[in-house]
């Protein structure tokens, strides 16, 4: 079943007069781990923030199904505050599950109560990355995931997406990853 359908999608720049993208077309059903690869500048984040539903201005056809719940992980780890208790009661999550999948990924308990924003560049990746895994989602929108994270901490990523098999589509430069992730690709 398609929970995404996108056609002829194409995107600018404002201001600008050159696309970055046009005519893009897909979809992504149930259980697909989709990789967009590609050049930097290509527009795959842009995509990415489109399907996320930001206020982007955009030309092309996006239907989604009625009440995705969508879990994102950005590029960037600028805009995490708070801690994990704070962040949780604010977005609904088992703050738990959360914190299970963060001592998996080697996040050490101390930094639980700790704000988030004075973590490591690593740390705060495998925060946002637990948040999204812990997160009850249709879709899981990834941005370069990968950044900042040590190998062990990506094979565990690799086994909690092999094992859950979640519906994902992700931006990531990692070969390795994208081969053992991806089911479907779309090269920009």
């Amino acid at each position: 079943m398609s929970i995404i359908k996108v056609n002829n999608l194409s995107f600018k720049y404002e201001g600008s007069t050159d696309k970055i993208f046009e005519n893009v077309s897909f979809l992504i059903d149930t259980d697909w781990k989709l990789g967009l690869i590609g050049k930097n500048g290509t527009g795959k984040s842009s995509i990415l923030k489109i399907l996320k539903g930001e206020n982007i201005n955009f030309e092309g056809d996006l239907k989604k199904i009625n009440d995705i719940k969508i879990s994102y992980v950005p590029q960037t780890t600028e805009n995490i505050t708070g801690n994990i208790k704070e962040i949780a009661r604010k977005e609904g999550i088992e703050e738990s599950i959360w914190k299970a999948m963060l001592v998996k990924m080697g996040v050490n308990k101390d930094d639980f109560e700790k704000q988030l924003h004075n973590l490591s560049e690593g740390q705060k990746k495998k925060v946002l990355i637990a948040k999204s895994i812990s997160q009850n989602a249709n879709l899981y929108i990834w941005d370069e995931p990968l950044n900042y994270i040590d190998i062990i901490t990506r094979i565990q990523i690799e086994e909690a997406i092999l094992k859950n098999q979640p519906t994902i589509i992700f931006v990531e430069h990692d070969k390795s990853f994208i081969r053992k992730i991806a089911t479907k690709i779309i090269e920009m």
